[in-house]
Order: structure tokens, then sequence, then C-alpha cells
């Protein structure tokens, strides 16, 4: 399958952009927006979303094969990894799906072709009319392509040219899904922009903050400090810095039965986009107090991790990232040695270790011969951060209140917490994390597939795209 070139991103690699090319495609795109899609339906839209999501899930469909061919060898992703992150995302665009969306964050499916209004603020004679920007300008980091896939959407719902500059790594998904797009409607295409450049070029980012009135930005909290800084006056800056995410387990559900399904739905959640994404979990606090106890858990768990391992292989890793996974195993099995040592169990301690003062109890298990997955068990209950590509952290706690006073460090920084509890309980359990300040609380196994619906870091994702008119009658 060939690609046209009608993206920048299209281009061969010795292509060189200039801040000219940059602003030009840019005034294309406004251009072509005008034209066309600011005519738009909304539902004209919704329905053209829908099919292009509907047709990516289709096993011959030649975008998608195409992904999975090439998406291996740029994104580091395996193909079984990247088929079930893309099945989990284009699942969730359906024409139901973005309705609830456009309802939810507007009030009204109609409000960006006409003033309208919901039955109870008709009933004060008060309409209103959402305007989606001229050209919005999205700023994609990383690998992982929901993100990027998600802004594209919002963006063509509210009927705004886009120009999406890519990290290198990740153009090639949302590149593809723009060209699907352009193949089912052309006159889409030309109200879409990518391209792909090195972080810091900062005359090419200053030609497009030139010609919009809204950037979307995700990264680290460093790099949206630096687009703020650059930004000119009057610009809406949508941006959403470092995040992540833990589990917690409830000891209602440790029984001898249902232990090993929470332990599939973890290895789940750690293995989805290999942890790399926000919304993976970096530790799993479990309640002590379960038939099945914290450390069993841990166990089944790096057994459920095994199982994912065979059937969705992690893939290869830089040399570095798999080197940091082994730095960390090995401080970790260094800890094990000791406690076994404490106990008073024979052990092999490797070669040119030294006992450090002793700690609490740490066990570990690992991928045999790779470093394709590792679990951790510390009855040391501090939040540490994973050093991610599939490697976990089991905590034991006594309650939810002691997982959230440990995990202080982190607070404000929270995206997404999986949760595993009896139905009855998790209205309370939510409560008191939404008290702590957690944007999000999903069921254990859902914590990578958020609904389109989501309000990314507390807030409603169209409603930041969109600027309004009021109609008072």
């Amino acid at each position: 399958m060939n690609l046209p070139q009608i993206f920048l991103a299209d281009l061969p690699p010795e292509a060189v952009l200039t801040p000219a090319l940059v602003r030009d495609a840019c005034i294309a795109v406004k251009r072509n927006r005008a034209q066309w899609l600011a005519q738009r339906k909304t539902q004209e839209l919704v329905e053209l979303v829908a099919y292009a999501a509907e047709r990516w899930q289709q096993p011959d469909n030649g975008f998608r094969r195409l992904a999975l061919q090439l998406g291996p060898a740029e994104t580091g992703f395996g193909a079984a990894t990247l088929a079930r992150g893309l099945d989990s995302m284009f699942r969730l665009l359906t024409v139901d799906q973005l309705h609830v969306l456009l309802n939810q964050d507007l009030g009204d499916v109609r409000r960006l072709d006409e003033f309208s209004a919901p039955a109870g603020e008709l009933r004060h004679g008060r309409l209103a009319l959402a305007r989606g920007h001229e050209l919005v300008v999205h700023l994609a980091a990383g690998t992982l392509p929901n993100s990027a896939l998600v802004s594209l959407v919002l963006g063509l719902l509210t009927k705004s040219a886009q120009f999406m500059k890519l990290a290198r790594g990740g153009a090639l998904l949302p590149r593809l899904f723009a060209h699907s797009l352009a193949e089912l409607e052309p006159k889409l295409g030309g109200c879409l922009e990518f391209a792909v450049w090195p972080g810091g070029a900062v005359e090419l980012e200053a030609a497009l903050f030139g010609e919009t009135t809204c950037v979307t930005v995700q990264g680290s909290d460093e790099t949206v400090a630096d687009v703020r800084s650059r930004l000119p006056a009057g610009v809406r800056l949508v941006a959403h810095g470092h995040r992540l995410s833990f589990g917690f387990i409830s000891g209602d559900l440790l029984s001898s039965y249902s232990a090993r399904k929470v332990a599939e739905k973890a290895a789940a959640d750690v293995s989805a986009w290999n942890q790399l994404g926000c919304l993976s979990p970096h530790v799993f606090y479990v309640e002590d107090r379960g038939a099945v106890s914290a450390e069993a858990f841990a166990e089944l768990l790096a057994g459920a991790m095994a199982e994912r391992e065979s059937a969705e292989p992690r893939g290869e890793l830089p040399v570095a990232e798999a080197a940091l996974i082994n730095d960390r195993r090995y401080l970790h099995e260094l800890r094990a040695a000791r406690h076994l040592v404490q106990r008073g169990e024979a052990v092999t301690v490797p070669r040119g270790a030294f006992f450090e003062p002793p700690t609490a109890g740490t066990r570990l298990w690992t991928s045999e011969g790779s470093t394709a997955w590792t679990v951790v068990y510390e009855e040391d209950p501090r939040f540490h951060p994973s050093c991610l590509n599939r490697f976990a952290y089991v905590k034991p706690v006594r309650d939810l209140a002691e997982a959230l006073r440990l995990a202080d460090p982190v607070r404000g920084q929270v995206s997404t917490v999986g949760v595993a509890a009896l139905e009855s309980k998790m209205p309370e359990l939510a409560v008191e994390l939404a008290a702590w300040g957690v944007t999000r609380v999903c069921r254990l196994g859902r914590m990578q597939e958020p609904p389109v619906t989501w309000r990314h870091d507390g807030r409603p994702a169209l409603g930041e795209l969109v600027t309004w008119t009021d109609l008072e009658l």
C-alpha cells in the first residue's frame, strides 16, 4: 500500500522544513477549512469518524495492516500490543459514544451547528453556539498513539483546521489514521497537516504559534512550561503535563477463587502499551487482609505477566532502557537476598554485592533470560515510581487511606487509580480518591482504556477547544 504525499510528514527524511513552509501550510489548511470543514454538519463528521474507526478494526483494512507491518520497527511495540491497543481505541469511536461526548461537554449535539440548548436552559430563554478555533495546533509527545488520535478526533468535531507536530517514533499511526480519513473524504485531508521535527526547533514552532489561537501540548512539565513561555498573548493553551497512575486492590476480592482473575486484570493494565502511558500503573497497593496475602498476590501477578508475555510479547528495548531495568532488578535482588538471610534461609548473593542495613522484606519475580517483565513485592509500602516497560510493584497496606498517605509524594500528579473491589464499595472508595485529587477511577483491567468521554485531567475535552456565544431571548 503506497501512501500519497499529502502531508509534510509524508515527505522523505531528507526534506528540510522552514518557517515559511510551516506558515504556508497553516494558511492553506485554514483556507480549506473555511471552504469545506466549517460548513459541515456535526452529524456528518460524527458518522465519518465512526465509519473510519470501524474500518480500522477490520483485519484486512489496508491502513491497519500497514500499521501492524511498520509499527513495531518505528514504535517499539510488538504487533500484538499494537493490534490490541488499536482495537481498544477504535471500538470506542462509535456514533453513540461521540453523541454522548457532545452532549456531555456541550449540552447539546447541535451546538456546533446552530444556537440551541437542552430543555433546562431553554426554559430560561437562553441558547448558545459553540465555535471551534480556525486552527488548532497539537504538539504530540511520545510513541503512544492514543492521545494524538483523540486530539485529532476532537479537533475534527469542533470543525477546526489542525496542524499536528508529531514526535519521532510516534508519527506513523496518527498519520495513517489521517490518511484513512482523507481517503474517505479528500477535502478533509486538505484541512489537516502533520509534520515531524526534533524538540527545540524554536523557529518552526514560532511560525506555528503565530498562525493559531489554540495550542494543545502533552509531555513533561518542563515541556509545558517552555511552550507556555513562548506563546503569543491571547493564544489558548490546553496542556497536559506529567502524570502517573496506580492500582488499589481490596482484600474483599482476594479469595482463592477471585485473586487469580484480579491478577490477570492487573497484568493487562501493566502490559497495555508496555506501561508507557500516563494511565499505566506503577504500583499495586493490596489490602493485606484477604484469604490471599499481598505477597501471594504478587506471585499470582508474576504468573499472569508470564502468560501475557507469551500471548503479547513486549518487544525489544533500546540498550539504555534494558540496562535501567537490569540495574533496578539488581538492587531488588540484593534486598531480597538480605531478607532471606535475615530469615535464616540459604541464598546465593550476586558477586560483588554487599549488604545494606536491614530493610523490609522483598521478593522478586522476573522473565527468564530477558527484561520482558518484572514483579517486585516490597513490605516497604512507600510509593516508588516504576522504571516502566512492564515493571510493577506490589505493596501491602491496611486500607485505602494508608495507601493514599503513602502515595502523598505524587499527590497532584496521579491521573488514574484502577480499583478491584466489590461493586457496593466502589462509590465509597471513589469519593475518598476524589477528595485526594484523583481525576479518574476505573475498574482494574481498564486503566489504559478510557472512554472517549473521559475528562482528561478532570477537564472537559471538547469544552477546552471551543468558545461560546450566548443568545438571551
